[in-house]
């Protein structure tokens, strides 16, 4: 069993270049509310933050453009996303579509290892909420539903959800009560019981718990944050020399 819990971004060069990193922890940033909903990012700024050359930056905020992570605006730069509420409305069918099928062909035949990775990512999700560790809980849910979709091993959905997931969270930091965290984790360990129960329950349940957290958007401001905070951790972990230009 894979005792390693982190969420990825997509798969990127595994020589991992300053791009990589750039791209990796800007997904993150994302993901993991770090970075608000509408927030501009600026090419110089960004270049300071991760020590590297502008080019750089740009070339993985280009990236992060094609997956849908970001916004790039004509002669304006880079943003985060700002969804709409109506923007919610087609991110969760698109959702319900890709994970109640995964579900579905996963219930009742997941293996003991897949049960026990899906109870090793709960219950890690769980701990993060009771300590108060929001980002790392965060994280946690998104990988709950990414192990789903691996082992359904349809590469196609894997994708989709990995461009479904970002928007999902910006839709979290900006309309959900409270700015609670993506997921909560009970509703997993109800989702991991209906896979033990058949095809049937399995996607009965997916469906609900994604039902349940478009309904708990509300329409609420937008709170913001300096750019440097949100690559704070990333500051603290030692990371490779990048010659600058």
């Amino acid at each position: 069993m894979n005792t390693e819990l982190p969420l990825s971004p997509p798969p990127t060069d595994p020589d991992g270049t300053a791009t990589d990193r750039v791209y990796e922890a800007i997904y993150l940033a994302v993901l993991e509310h770090r970075l608000a909903p509408g927030e501009w990012l600026r090419e110089a700024e960004l270049a300071t933050e991760f020590k590297v050359s502008r080019t750089v930056v740009r070339q993985a905020l280009q990236r992060l453009a094609q997956d849908q992570v970001i916004e790039l605006r004509h002669n304006r730069g880079a943003r985060v996303p700002l969804p709409s509420l109506e923007d919610a409305v087609h991110v969760f069918e698109a959702r319900r579509i890709v994970e109640c099928e995964v579900a579905r062909r996963l219930g009742g035949r997941l293996t003991p290892e897949q049960l026990a990775e899906l109870r090793a990512v709960a219950q890690a999700e769980q701990a993060a909420d009771q300590r108060g560790d929001r980002a790392e809980a965060i994280r946690m849910s998104g990988e709950f539903h990414h192990a789903l979709t691996r082992m359904h091993g349809n590469p196609v959905f894997g994708r989709l959800l990995n461009g479904l997931l970002p928007t999902t969270s910006l839709l979290m930091a900006r309309f959900k009560v409270d700015g609670g965290q993506v997921c909560v984790a009970h509703r997993h360990v109800d989702v991991i019981d209906a896979l033990l129960r058949g095809s049937a329950p399995a996607a009965a349940e997916m469906r609900k718990h994604l039902v349940e957290l478009e309904r708990s958007l509300v329409d609420t401001p937008v709170r913001g944050r300096r750019l440097r905070d949100a690559f704070a951790a990333y500051r603290d972990t030692p990371q490779p020399e990048t010659e600058l230009p």
